[in-house]
């Protein structure tokens, strides 16, 4: 059973920025820590037979240099890769390039934090949507690597798409949009508009039309 509330609270949230050379760009950071060693995370994050048990299935080479397909998402090329302490991707999805950074460390109460950070161009989707759009994907991801760790089982891709449109995983959707709100508006965001680009993101996640006007 998914603890909808423990996840949700388990989980920290930032919205920032950054600087490339092609421009500015926006940061999504999401973190948790883990109750498991930092080799076991490390596994979890890179073997590919491991990957689609919590996340989807993956193809290609990972390792540095290769390029990698999720199937039905993103594909890249992994970038930079220090085992076990963090690798970096491109994530290119349509004719869209954003880039991953992923960094594991020991936590200080015990076990693991793993931190992802989503570095996305500046551009008219993040205007209209948000860091929502980016953020509810990867708290979706760490709850099924959370869940995986926790028991061990992976979860079929048709059972995560019936969860994600049950009660349940529209609320845990709702509330990983309000996480990510507060973050948009601690970052400095206009409240207006971030509510404006959180429930256009979460219309698009639940299909609740309504939620656009919410």
């Amino acid at each position: 059973m998914i603890d909808v509330d423990y996840q949700i609270s388990s989980v920290r949230r930032q919205v920032g920025s950054r600087t490339l050379p092609a421009g500015e760009a926006h940061t999504v950071t999401i973190s948790q820590t883990y109750d498991a060693p930092i080799e076991d995370i490390w596994d979890a994050c890179t073997n590919p037979e491991r990957i689609p048990r919590w996340f989807l299935p993956v193809s290609g080479d990972l390792t540095l240099g290769g390029r990698f397909q999720l199937e039905g998402h993103a594909g890249g090329t992994i970038e930079r890769c220090d085992p076990p302490k963090s690798f970096a991707a491109t994530w290119e999805f349509g004719d869209t390039t954003s880039w991953i950074e992923v960094r594991l460390a020991p936590a200080a109460d015990g076990g693991t934090r793993l931190e992802l950070e989503h570095i996305v161009p500046a551009g008219e989707h993040w205007d209209q949507f948000g860091p929502a759009s980016i953020g509810i994907g990867w708290d979706g991801a760490f709850l099924g690597l959370a869940t995986h760790l926790a028991s061990g089982r992976a979860m079929a891709p048709a059972e995560a798409a019936a969860w994600a449109g049950s009660p349940e995983g529209k609320r845990f959707m709702t509330s990983a949009s309000d996480g990510w709100l507060a973050a948009d508006i601690a970052a400095g965001t206009d409240e207006a508009a971030a509510r404006a680009s959180a429930a256009r993101t979460l219309a698009a996640y639940t299909g609740a039309e309504d939620a656009a006007g919410s």
